[in-house]
């Protein structure tokens, strides 16, 4: 079976990195609560250690990742820093990758009966 060239432009080396980058950014569960909290409303460090359950020195670190990334902006009132998502886009994207998971375990449930139907 002959298979066609991609019709798609390839994205450039460049692109792919920046891309692979930040997928690490958000390929840790924690910053993930931390982007889900953030679409809420804006928070202190302070308030998502609490609601998070996490040591406030941890969330810092995450935050500290996620705002290099450019996902999330900071603003200070007074002596408190609060965290807002940059980019609201990213849960969108977030979520998009949650229902491919869901096919890809459904795919794999589905391979999983099926081979065990054939061995019984």
């Amino acid at each position: 079976m002959r298979m066609n060239a991609p019709t798609k432009i390839i994205p450039t080396e460049e692109v792919n990195l920046l891309h692979a980058k930040l997928c690490r950014v958000v390929g840790d569960p924690k910053r993930i609560q931390i982007l889900y909290a953030l679409a809420e409303s804006p928070c202190s460090v302070g308030t998502l250690a609490e609601l998070l359950d996490v040591p406030q020195p941890t969330v810092s670190r995450h935050l500290a990742v996620l705002r290099e990334s450019g996902l999330v902006n900071t603003t200070r009132d007074g002596t408190s820093v609060y965290y807002s998502i940059a980019v609201p886009e990213m849960i969108d994207v977030i979520e998009s990758m949650r229902a491919i998971l869901r096919t890809v375990i459904n795919r794999q449930a589905n391979t999983l009966e099926d081979d065990t139907a054939i061995t019984e």
